[in-house]
């Protein structure tokens, strides 16, 4: 893949009004991607962690650096994650006018109309900054190679596909809640075990693509796990943040080298 280059650079603003995330920005060329980052308690930048990145929603996009952390944040925050799984953390934001995944979106009135997911994956400029970011990550952290984690909701969850289809190597599981892809991914995303979420009442990404993405990589990948909610609408996040084996799944995976 034809990626980005050359003059990348990450960084720090600070720790913000006492908030435990630090903010800050990561810059390459003409782009800025600002992230909050959430480092293990007793960080020892000798020793090697895991690293786990969450993809927020469309409503949640633009440069404020803030509102990315307003759905599941503090899940990673609280004394049983940090004592039980030390992981690095990382919010990226989206730019306001871009999107996380090349899905192209109309007004139809058929909900599963409504985003029609690209079968073969073109070069997507925020797509292409998201991953020259985790490789520079790298190099900034002790990330341990075999525990790379990725989630999202909704345009999240969306992008949390397409990331895993664009970089099949990478990361050792991911979940996605209320979002959607392709299923002629589906062969390309069974190297990676998946747990999937959604509202079977969701209004505004159809329930519908989460279901025929598991059903096509269930025949791939028999680890691939789908969760629904009867009678829930778009915000599933919230239940499944209730999930309380969603992180022992997701950290007993880890990626052979």
């Amino acid at each position: 893949m034809k990626l980005l280059s050359l003059f990348c650079v990450l960084v720090f603003v600070g720790v913000i009004n006492g908030q435990e995330y630090e903010k800050r920005r990561y810059i390459t060329q003409n782009d800025t991607l600002p992230y909050r980052l959430l480092l293990p308690d007793n960080y020892n930048p000798k020793k090697s962690y895991p690293l786990l990145v969450f993809l927020h929603g469309a409503g949640e996009r633009g440069n404020d650096n803030e509102k990315q952390l307003l759905h599941g944040s503090d899940l990673y925050t609280s004394d049983i994650f940090r004592k039980n799984y030390p992981a690095i953390v990382v919010f990226p934001q989206c730019p306001k006018n871009s999107y996380w995944a090349s899905v192209q979106k109309n007004k139809s009135k058929k909900l599963e109309k409504r985003f029609n997911f690209e079968k073969n994956l073109k070069v997507f400029h925020t797509q292409e900054v998201l991953e020259l970011f985790m490789y520079d990550l790298e190099k900034s952290f002790n990330i341990d190679s075999s525990s790379r984690y990725v989630g999202g909701l909704s345009m999240g969850g969306m992008g949390t596909f397409e990331l895993v289809t664009r970089m099949p190597n990478y990361f050792a599981a991911a979940f996605a809640i209320c979002g959607g892809g392709n299923p002629a991914w589906s062969k390309t995303l069974s190297k990676t075990p998946f747990w999937i979420f959604h509202g079977d009442k969701d209004n505004v990404v159809s329930y519908h693509f989460s279901k025929r993405m598991f059903r096509k990589m269930k025949r791939f990948n028999k680890a691939t796990k789908f969760t629904s909610f009867k009678g829930v609408n778009h915000e599933s996040w919230n239940y499944a943040f209730q999930e309380s084996q969603l992180f022992p799944w997701i950290f007993s995976f880890k990626k052979s080298m």
